[in-house]
């Protein structure tokens, strides 16, 4: 729970904690003891003696001054994406997003996880965004960066409160999560689905709740998440499954059975991504690494170096998703023959519609339905339909 009451914030701004941090406090990263009395699918237990008190999430209003972000990467199909909150709850140990919270002076280990800012206004910010007489409506892509609903969201319905506007305004998004909450908004995100104007993404990295919970500690199982993709599709949610990160040798094997599993509850379209370790990430994924699967350690991180070019991590766009190289290219045959066996990514087109958007239009410009593709796709088994 957080360290607050009646949603008040810190006055004062946390205090700067040098160095990673996210494994020198392995089993208090939000383990039994952190978990709370929700539906997430873990079972809650009373404290055990044997765990170090756990980590307590602090909370930080930020009065954002913009709320959208625009990007022009070639290889993202998205370029305009909206994040609530800064740090993630979930403590995902792969997160690509750490790094940012170096650029606040705090650590991308544990104050990553721990001490969260809160976006308050996003929802007046977006208002006064799309309401401009310039403004051309593009989808959005909501909390890409961070879990648009890790935990604080159930007290600070900022999400909500944002979805709120694109739903009045007629503005359609694209939403991943690791989270049932999501389930939470169903009743905003069903006529949105009714007028094409929304799909949503589940992030499944393993069936196996055990290492879920050590890779992902604060997020529901894998088991719930299958149970959230069920949900949106019987609410009429065009949902699919991000199978990202894909880590070789631990996560790896599971791929297929993860496809299956999500094909199976009503999933109409899949993306991966391979191990992505820019610069902070990757000293904390190998202490985790070497943690909790020393026997491997050095095997799994040849085989990322084997798609990386020899390095930990190459952020060329052209390879930062899928790699490069003999494994990285079996790697795509396996997940592009899985998808094909399935019938995945051949259920749906795709489409946005921003027909309906209600705003001050632009003279001369229109809004026709829009296709939410990657950049360089080739065929309908690269289509990336979830927003990575």
């Amino acid at each position: 729970m957080d360290d607050r009451s009646d949603n008040e914030f810190p006055i004062a701004p946390p205090v700067p904690r040098k160095g990673r941090g996210a494994v020198d406090n392995l089993q208090g990263r939000y383990e039994i003891a952190q978990r709370e009395a929700v539906d997430d699918g873990w079972t809650h237990e009373s404290d055990d003696a044997d765990f170090p008190a756990p980590l307590r999430t602090q909370v930080f209003e930020e009065r954002a001054k913009s709320i959208l972000t625009h990007n022009q990467s070639p290889d993202i199909p998205f370029s305009v994406s909206l994040n609530p909150y800064r740090g993630c709850e979930h403590g995902c140990i792969y997160c690509f997003a750490r790094p940012t919270h170096s650029y606040l002076g705090l650590s991308p280990g544990l104050d990553f996880e721990s001490r969260i800012y809160a976006k308050v206004n996003a929802a007046e910010l977006l208002e006064r965004e799309i309401s401009r007489k310039r403004y051309v409506p593009e989808p959005i892509a909501l909390g890409v960066n961070t879990d648009a609903y890790q935990p604080v969201e159930r007290d600070l319905r900022i999400t909500r409160s944002v979805i709120q506007v694109m739903h009045d305004r007629g503005l359609p998004f694209a939403a991943i999560t690791k989270s049932s909450l999501i389930e939470r908004d169903l009743d905003l995100l069903a006529p949105m689905a009714e007028r094409g104007q929304v799909m949503a993404a589940v992030t499944i990295t393993t069936l196996d709740a055990e290492l879920a919970r050590t890779l992902e500690p604060r997020a529901a199982t894998p088991a719930r998440r299958l149970r959230t993709i069920r949900a949106l599709r019987d609410a009429g949610v065009p949902v699919g499954v991000s199978i990202a990160p894909v880590i070789p040798f631990v996560t790896e094997p599971d791929m297929e059975r993860v496809l299956e599993a999500c094909a199976e509850a009503g999933a109409t379209h899949a993306s991966y991504i391979i191990l992505r370790l820019p610069w902070e990430v990757a000293p904390l994924f190998k202490q985790w690494l070497a943690a909790h699967f020393p026997d491997r350690a050095e095997r799994v991180m040849n085989r990322v170096r084997d798609m990386r070019g020899g390095k930990d991590y190459d952020s060329d766009f052209s390879k930062r998703m899928k790699g490069e190289g003999i494994w990285a290219d079996l790697l795509r045959q396996r997940f592009r023959q899985a998808v094909k066996r399935l019938g995945l990514n051949e259920r749906t087109n795709g489409i946005l519609d921003l027909s309906r958007f209600r705003g001050a239009p632009v003279a001369g410009v229109s809004a026709p339905p829009v296709a939410v593709r990657a950049a360089g796709a080739k065929s309908r088994d690269d289509m990336q339909l979830s927003l990575f």
